[in-house]
């Protein structure tokens, strides 16, 4: 029972970090469909910032975060202003930039910080553990669970209760019909884009405690969290938490069993034959566009 316990809270672990990353890529991707790969080098920016946040300035690390939202926030709605906003409708164009983008920001990155790792202190207060049901888990990963969840509420709350979020859906579906009634597409869709990759600086900022910090740490995240939103279907909020919690648990349990480099093989797999069967997904009405 003690294993079972405790591969269930790895995998709600895993799962709330793919969810962390994945909850920008599928409002961006679910709404805009702006295929953005370099939503990996955001998460990357949020660490980055994090870690020069404290170790520059001595910031706390729960003021970093509001931080660190704001400034990948307005990274992203600058990099939307400035390029994906020309370039809609065409995702080869788009898919292209954004991967210049994400080389861009890498290389910045090394020319700036340097190349090598870099490591972002836990906060004393949740340096510990907690007994959970016999099973000792580590207090920050509870706290990224809450976070995630109060995250993912956040981000529903806007998107469907909120005026922008209003705003935001008819766009979506009739563009052309939502400028009729006096809605600037444009401020919406960078907006949105703002606030996709301020989450996923969030995610950064909220990894780099538990994992290295480094210029290329964001392309490993944008696959899984990809795979999460295809998994889920594109625009489904509930698709993409329940394939985060799949995708992270099916995971821990290959590897407790086997090890992680087929664990990571054999998920992967399994996405591909799920595309290959239901390509809309599996909590998604409607086609990827």
């Amino acid at each position: 029972m003690d294993i079972f316990l405790g591969q269930i809270f790895t995998g709600l672990s895993i799962g709330s970090i793919l969810l962390l990353v994945a909850l920008g890529l599928a409002i961006i991707y679910g709404s805009m469909g702006v295929i953005n790969l370099a939503h990996g080098e955001f998460v990357m920016l949020g660490a980055y910032g994090s870690w020069f946040l404290q170790s520059m300035f001595g910031v706390p690390f729960l003021p970093c975060l509001v931080l660190v939202f704001l400034m990948v926030a307005a990274a992203g709605w600058l990099v939307e202003r400035g390029i994906v906003q020309f370039l809609y409708h065409r995702p080869l164009d788009t898919i292209l930039a954004t991967w210049g983008i994400g080389i861009i920001l890498q290389q910045a990155i090394r020319l700036s910080a340097g190349a090598e790792l870099r490591y972002v202190q836990t906060p004393d207060w949740l340096s510990g553990s907690v007994d959970v049901f016999g099973v000792v888990v580590a207090s920050y990963r509870l706290f990224i669970l809450a976070v995630t969840g109060g995250l993912l509420v956040l981000t529903w709350y806007v998107v469907q209760r909120t005026e922008f979020g209003m705003k935001l859906r008819a766009v979506t579906q009739n563009r052309e019909m939502a400028s009729c009634y006096g809605i600037n597409a444009p401020r919406v869709f960078g907006a949105t884009f703002a606030f996709g990759s301020g989450l996923a600086g969030l995610a950064g900022a909220l990894v780099a405690p538990i994992k290295s910090v480094s210029p290329d740490m964001g392309t490993s995240y944008v696959v899984d969290a990809f795979m999460v939103v295809v998994v889920g279907g594109v625009g489904s909020l509930v698709g993409t938490v329940a394939s985060s919690g799949l995708l992270g648990g099916g995971s821990a349990a290959i590897a407790f069993v086997l090890n992680d480099t087929l664990a990571k093989a054999l998920v992967f797999l399994a996405v591909v034959v799920l595309v290959r069967f239901r390509p809309q997904g599996l909590f998604a009405d409607r086609g990827r566009r």
